[in-house]
């Protein structure tokens, strides 16, 4: 078995006491890089030629898990967002949402118990978000659902039940959609059909093995997978083949997701309320924003196509 690459960063890139970060989104267009505090309900935003000075914090009307460019939109502060109660619109300069699509709007009991996670744009300008248990009001079960909204706005549920629903996208030739349910410990594949957006034939990816999450990831130009693994203070790069050929050692135990911003890798993460001796720092830097130049770039992101 060769041996993988390694990485090892020791310090946070931004020092800030966030509390469960997540969301990272580089903003390719205006060079900026922005990312949420679910537990917190806060949108940040970061001028990367100017740096961590430039940071801004926003809060926002309510949690927010996942954010995502608008075709036409991108020089405007609209984004649409995962927010707590389903798809939004976001006013990105004053954290006011305007929601378009709430899947339990005639439930108030259930739409209370859930909150959307992760998600990503596919090539058709469809927006994939999935929706959990909020554990501010009930440990995560197996009640969640992952959504499609279409550019017509239709709604359509199309995985459930899940957990936590988290890391997703497509490989380059559009034909396979990866998706993750962190407490399974499992990253899995679906045949995907573009032009219908359709999923099928579910099956394995990636394994961890053990007790720790895969949480959100990001996608390389060469199709390989950068995972955050929740609580066990690293990302994996895996393979299209889904074996581990990397690895990103990080002085915190919950990273949670990373991004791209060229060839660097900005990673997200959560607070930490335990020092031990193999993350003896992780309490300083849980909640904080790290980067690391891991070599190759990744694949750009898609932008929600609302229809003419």
């Amino acid at each position: 078995m060769s041996e993988i690459q390694r990485w090892t960063v020791t310090e946070p890139y931004l020092d800030i006491a966030g509390t469960l970060l997540e969301g990272p989104f580089h903003n390719a267009a205006a060079n900026e890089f922005r990312f949420v505090d679910i537990w917190d309900h806060k949108l940040y935003r970061l001028d990367l030629t100017k740096g961590p000075d430039s940071l801004r914090v926003i809060d926002t009307d309510a949690s927010i898990g996942v954010t995502a460019n608008i075709a036409g939109e991108a020089d405007k502060d609209q984004l649409i967002v995962g927010a707590q109660h389903g798809f939004a619109r976001l006013n990105q300069a004053t954290g006011k949402l305007s929601y378009i699509a709430r899947p339990w709007e005639k439930d108030a009991s259930r739409q209370n118990l859930m909150r959307f996670n992760d998600g990503a744009v596919d090539s058709h300008g469809r927006f994939w978000a999935g929706a959990m248990n909020d554990p501010k009001v009930q440990s995560p079960q197996p009640e969640g659902t992952l959504f499609r909204l279409d550019p017509d706005l239709t709604l359509h549920e199309m995985l459930a039940p899940v957990t936590i629903p988290n890391g997703m996208g497509w490989n380059a030739a559009d034909d396979t959609m990866y998706w993750t349910d962190s407490p399974t410990g499992k990253i899995f594949a679906f045949d995907f059909d573009a032009a219908t957006g359709s999923i099928s034939n579910r099956r394995v990816h990636f394994d961890i093995g053990d007790s720790l999450e895969p949480d959100g990831f990001a996608i390389d130009v060469e199709g390989c997978i950068w995972t955050a693994i929740y609580g066990g203070g690293k990302v994996l790069r895996i393979s299209p083949e889904g074996r581990v050929i990397g690895q990103i050692d990080l002085p915190t135990r919950n990273p949670t997701c990373p991004a791209f911003v060229g060839t660097e890798l900005f990673i997200t993460s959560a607070k930490d309320d335990r020092d031990d001796e193999k993350f003896p720092q992780s309490v300083r830097y849980g909640g904080r924003l790290f980067k690391v130049d891991v070599g190759v770039q990744g694949r750009p992101k898609n932008e929600f196509r609302f229809q003419q």
